[in-house]
């Protein structure tokens, strides 16, 4: 054991074969702490009981600093830069490790331990307090703890950066090259298409609704769905487990154990379908990077906004397609014959795509969920600025609810505490949402210039060489290349939102019967 530990690592060491030899015996230790910790942060919140909150956050920050102490050892410091020196002897993939630690390494190394520590802890105890919250309409209780939360991650993003504006650090940690002048223009482009073109949805004398498939649906036919369409969709159920949380999430720590946990609701059948589809586009993603990658820093998606690209993917371009109506309303007949077994295809397109502006982000159409995430996305910004503290945010969402989407706020519960993101820490994370949209509209007419046949996988139910694009050109590469990179190499040119923006209009002036 003493041999793996960091102060193994002999720091004047000029050879590289050995310090190769370190780094994999770094990389292999920091994978079984980070393995304990992703395996209690994925399947903490769906199974332990509520007395196990404390010890889970006290595990929790341990691991988390075991593994940040090793990581941020000034002798594995100099073993990154010994081996960064020597970037055309070691091969690619250790060189993609070494780029990647150093990065990681340099969001750690000047935070101290003890704030790391003090912040997980608080993480826990803070989702903790917010699901409870969440059920009792409770803003009030979680209130503080939003306060301390925002307060720990400036603290953290000073010490990471004192340079740069703390909200700007936490964006660029999510998805790296990015901060508030790389997401405005975004923003504004989306808000510039987005905005007019629901108000003439809505005004439009052709409307779609969801008669259809309203109604109250078993939930443990609910269930039997839900793994049939992880079946349909590709993921691995051999590296997977399902289960049961008031949030749906996807985690896991390893590329042979993804979970999924979701929720069904017996009033809201398609919530189940497009959760589903989302969770197991983030799961065919963990499932399908390099196997070479297992056990070093190059597992897992290369951002949160690529991430989301691939869930958004198989929600959206997949699942709220025309073509892919026909299977997906024989699966739904298949377990629910007596309520959705005479609904066509074309019916279940109309009401999977009705353009309502609601109150839950999660329930949101295609069209106007990006207004979803331009609320949290300024809200954020005011709470990181001292502009707004966490007494403001009801009120402040109540208003931008009201003039983005035109809709009352009657609850928190149906308000500023649906998401479970801030409980957790994760300020920034919002604007990956819109802009892993964005990344798969590019993808989608990228496979189709290459020859993916889209509409006809998705008419037969064989998503396979959907899967395999995505698995060639982005899953397989894990962490190894950045976003950025992943876009030029699979879409020959680089990130352009309008093929986001002429999707949307084009399709929903389809449905809507709008002219163009």
């Amino acid at each position: 054991m003493a041999n793996n530990a960091p102060s193994a690592i002999n720091a004047a060491l000029p050879n590289p074969k050995q310090d190769m030899a370190d780094l994999d015996r770094l990389e292999h230790r920091r994978f079984a702490l980070r393995y304990a910790l992703d395996e209690i942060a994925t399947l903490g919140p769906s199974i332990d009981p509520p007395k196990a909150t404390e010890e889970r956050a006290e595990a929790s920050a341990v691991l988390d600093e075991e593994a940040t102490r090793i990581l941020c050892a000034p002798e594995v410091g100099a073993l990154l830069n010994r081996l960064e020196s020597n970037s055309g002897i070691i091969g690619e993939t250790r060189a993609a490790q070494v780029k990647i630690l150093k990065r990681d390494r340099s969001s750690l190394v000047d935070v101290p331990a003890d704030e790391r520590a003090a912040f997980c802890r608080l993480a826990v105890e803070a989702n903790d307090v917010w699901r409870r919250a969440k059920a009792a309409n409770d803003w009030a209780s979680f209130e503080p703890y939003l306060d301390r939360l925002v307060a720990a991650r400036v603290r953290m993003a000073n010490a990471m950066n004192p340079d740069a504006d703390p909200y700007d650090v936490w964006l660029d940690q999510y998805e790296h090259g990015t901060n508030r002048a790389f997401y405005d223009p975004f923003f504004e482009q989306v808000k510039k298409c987005v905005v007019p073109l629901l108000a003439e949805c809505m005004a439009a004398p052709r409307k779609p609704n969801h008669r259809v498939v309203d109604g109250t649906f078993d939930e443990r036919r609910q269930w039997d769905l839900a793994r049939d369409l992880m079946h349909l969709e590709g993921v691995d159920t051999d590296a997977l487990w399902l289960g049961s949380t008031e949030h749906p999430y996807t985690g896991g720590p390893s590329i042979g154990f993804v979970a999924i946990a979701t929720h069904v609701y017996p009033e809201n059948v398609l919530s189940n379908v497009f959760s589903m589809l989302h969770e197991g586009g983030h799961a065919m993603y963990e499932q399908s990077v390099d196997p070479e990658y297992r056990f070093t820093s190059l597992k897992g998606g290369t951002s949160s906004g690529m991430h989301e690209a691939q869930s958004r993917f198989f929600e959206n371009y997949v699942g709220r397609s025309e073509a892919f109506s026909e299977p997906l309303a024989r699966l739904l007949a298949k377990h629910f014959p007596g309520q959705l077994g005479r609904m066509t295809a074309h019916q279940l397109y109309m009401a999977e795509n009705c353009a309502e502006p609601g109150l839950i982000r999660c329930d949101a159409d295609e069209l106007t969920y990006p207004l979803h995430i331009l609320v949290r996305y300024e809200i954020e910004q005011l709470l990181f600025s001292g502009e707004a503290k966490a007494a403001d945010v009801p009120g402040l969402w109540a208003d931008r609810y009201r003039e983005y989407l035109g809709v009352e706020v009657p609850t928190d519960t149906e308000g500023a505490l649906q998401d479970t993101h801030w409980s957790d820490g994760d300020f920034a994370y919002f604007p990956t949402y819109a802009l892993g949209s964005a990344f798969g509209a590019q993808f989608k007419a990228a496979m189709v210039r290459q020859g993916v046949d889209f509409d006809g996988c998705c008419a037969a139910g064989n998503l396979a060489p959907i899967r395999e694009w995505l698995r060639a050109n982005i899953w397989h590469w894990g962490r190894a290349k950045d976003s950025a990179q992943l876009i030029r190499m699979a879409c020959g040119e680089d990130f352009e939102p309008r093929y986001y923006t002429d999707y949307l209009v084009e399709k929903f002036s389809d449905i809507y019967g709008l002219a163009r």
